[in-house]
């Protein structure tokens, strides 16, 4: 059988991909690695995993003659059952698979219970300035002061200072939500207890906040005006939370989320009456 070339974001994802293709479970590929794949620096430079794969060829296993001729049949008409039944199953399993997975819809901010923050020690304060002053190094950004304190919520909030911070905040502060995941992940690591991590700069976290809540009231008025259900970008679970909240005490229109993470989206419907 010739090989098949699959490419995806995973190492992983390629090998499942080739067992759907195929229709093999993984005991039965035959697999050759061409890209291992890279995830990049904070998404740039990512290169796809790249895989040749077959079904494996298997010797014809050559069995001894059963001495009673009556066994014979019922042992092929079981064979023959188990082979139907284990292509039912992994029909089921692509099907699952492939199925989308269903996500609870997010509550807007004021009714969404916070995780009890830990105390911030200084030691996840240094660990948290370190990791930003070495990426930042990386991506040559030179003269970035950086200042942290812990806010009246509790949270670690990290504000950067310096020239050309557009690049680090990045399309719609994707960069700077990417920087701001990692960074959470080092001051977990760092101590025991739930500590959350509020990175910004230039005041973008506040301006890009305004900007949402003037979005929804606009939007909230053309689905009264035009009485048509009207979908917004895609965004992250923040900035969604941000529409929902906004348009919480509008009796007139209604929010929900759909789709699937990256692409999952706000949908304002006009509440009929």
């Amino acid at each position: 059988m010739e090989y098949i070339t699959v490419s995806a974001k995973t190492l992983d994802d390629a090998i499942t991909e080739a067992l759907i293709q195929l229709g093999v479970t993984s005991d039965q590929l035959d697999y050759e690695v061409i890209e291992k794949g890279s995830a990049g620096f904070l998404g740039i430079g990512m290169k796809q995993a790249v895989i040749k794969a077959r079904k494996k060829i298997t010797e014809p296993v050559i069995e001894e003659p059963v001495k009673e001729t009556r066994s014979e049949e019922p042992v092929k008409k079981e064979k023959s059952e188990v082979k139907k039944e284990f292509k039912k199953d992994f029909k089921k399993e692509i099907k699952k698979e492939k199925a989308p997975v269903k996500i609870k819809e997010e509550k807007p901010a004021a009714e969404k219970k916070e995780a009890d923050l830990a105390k911030v020690e200084q030691t996840t304060i240094n660990a948290c300035e370190k990791f930003i002053y070495d990426v930042l190094q990386a991506m040559d950004m030179e003269g970035v002061k950086v200042t942290s304190k812990v806010d009246e919520e509790g949270a670690l909030s990290i504000d950067m200072d310096g020239k050309n911070m557009g690049i680090l905040i990045g399309k719609r502060g994707q960069t700077l939500d990417s920087l701001q995941y990692l960074t959470n992940r080092v001051a977990n690591k760092t101590q025991d207890g739930y500590v959350r991590v509020k990175l910004d700069t230039e005041d973008y976290r506040r301006r890009r906040k305004e900007t949402l809540e003037n979005l929804a009231k606009n939007i909230a008025s053309k689905v009264k005006r035009t009485r048509r259900t009207v979908s917004l970008e895609p965004m992250n679970p923040y900035e969604r939370r941000i529409i929902h909240s906004a348009l919480q005490a509008d009796s007139a229109v209604s929010t929900h989320s759909e789709g699937e993470e990256p692409y999952r989206r706000v949908v304002v419907t006009l509440v009929r009456k």
